[in-house]
């Protein structure tokens, strides 16, 4: 999820959507429909407490903000992903570590209550085998990820507990340097990792739990690079050579993490520059609150959304340079090394991928590229299968 300095950034009835008798599909079918098919950063969790709204709904851009919903899983074929606990960043001491917490704990809570709820149409992961056996079973896969490790305080045993819930992969740091690392669009205070840091990366080895270097400094990425037992993640990162932003990687270090095994999951954000006004400012900060909102509070924030859409588009960039990116960058990592996490749900979306349902778009452009069926589906699930199976548990 994006936070342009201090502001966060950022869906058919159940019947329709439970249904598990479409997997294995068959070879008749579209590719796209074919692949074991994940998104690496879902911010859809910031959804799952608003008043009067239900994931297992169809959603659409014209009457909701919401960008992904179990009917429109199935509509792009995303088989599921990554659901995002993200906490914003406070202030580094006790209280703030202690309400960070809270709010963590909570939210890791409220994704098992909402999976929980839909049963014949997803299911929590916790392995790499966990998403094979479930998209056999023709069931959507919901695995757990933490943006930013902030929460965790001073007390790295915290990690266990979350490990417990779930999370199969969390970043230490977000748009603000904290206790851990420096951010990449925060004060350098550490040079890269803190010492606390560097101990994070061993417990997350330790525990199995997949380091996402998004959000870190070039410098943190570096040093995570280096002390990680294991390949490493950008769970949703663009290139600098797309546009040259901090919270996007050069192509150097994209080569470097590739020869690490590890892999970028190519995301939608910082295509451009981001048009942050003062009235979008403001609705984000609303956004961040929107399951706190009444349904009259949630519908007023979505038209004055879309009537800010019309006038300052967020992005500059489109589906057309989306594209161009992720061939540059599989020209430069190699097809093993490339995954996607378009942050939906926190920011991305551009013109022409607005929504989950544009996925089957970009497998085609791939296909059109020249990638082989084998390579199309590493880039969508198996590199960062791979990469969860390679932890050491």
């Amino acid at each position: 999820m994006l936070k342009p300095v201090s502001i966060l950034l950022a869906a058919a009835t159940l019947a329709a959507c439970s249904t598990g008798d479409d997997k294995p599909k068959p070879s008749e079918a579209p590719l796209h429909s074919r692949m074991l098919v994940l998104d690496t950063h879902l911010d859809t969790p910031l959804h799952f407490e608003r008043a009067g709204w239900s994931f297992a709904d169809r959603h659409t851009l014209a009457d909701d903000m919401v960008q992904l919903d179990i009917p429109r899983m199935k509509d792009g074929h995303l088989d599921g992903g990554f659901f995002v606990i993200y906490t914003e960043q406070g202030p580094l001491t006790a209280k703030g570590y202690a309400d960070a917490l809270a709010f963590a704990r909570g939210r890791s809570d409220l994704i098992d209550r909402t999976i929980a709820k839909y049963p014949d149409a997803i299911a929590p992961a916790r392995t790499a085998a966990d998403a094979e056996r479930l998209t056999r079973a023709g069931k959507l896969v919901a695995f757990k990820s933490m943006e930013n490790s902030y929460p965790l305080g001073e007390d790295l045993a915290l990690l266990e507990e979350f490990y417990r819930k779930g999370v199969r992969m969390a970043g230490p740091v977000h748009s603000r340097t904290n206790q851990l690392a420096d951010s990449a669009t925060g004060e350098a205070r550490w040079k890269g990792l803190s010492p606390l840091g560097k101990q994070w990366v061993a417990e997350m080895n330790r525990l199995g739990i997949v380091i996402d270097a998004s959000h870190s400094s070039d410098a943190a990425f570096d040093q995570l690079l280096e002390l990680s037992k294991y390949p490493i993640i950008l769970s949703h990162s663009s290139l600098r050579s797309a546009y040259d932003h901090p919270r996007n990687l050069d192509d150097a270090r994209l080569k470097a993490l590739a020869a690490k095994g590890g892999a970028m999951c190519i995301s939608t954000v910082f295509l451009s520059e981001m048009n942050m006004t003062p009235a979008r400012g403001e609705l984000f900060g609303q956004y961040e609150r929107i399951g706190t909102m009444t349904r009259a509070e949630q519908a007023e924030l979505h038209r004055k959304w879309r009537e800010l859409d019309k006038r300052e588009p967020l992005w500059a960039a489109d589906f057309e340079d989306y594209m161009k990116m992720v061939l540059r960058a599989i020209e430069v990592a190699g097809p093993d090394h490339i995954c996607f996490g378009a942050d939906w749900d926190g920011g991305g979306g551009l013109k022409g991928i607005e929504d989950i349902t544009a996925l089957p778009k970009v497998t085609a452009r791939l296909k059109a590229a020249g990638h082989s069926d084998a390579d199309i589906e590493k880039m969508w699930s198996g590199n960062v299968l791979r990469i969860l199976a390679a932890q050491g548990k």
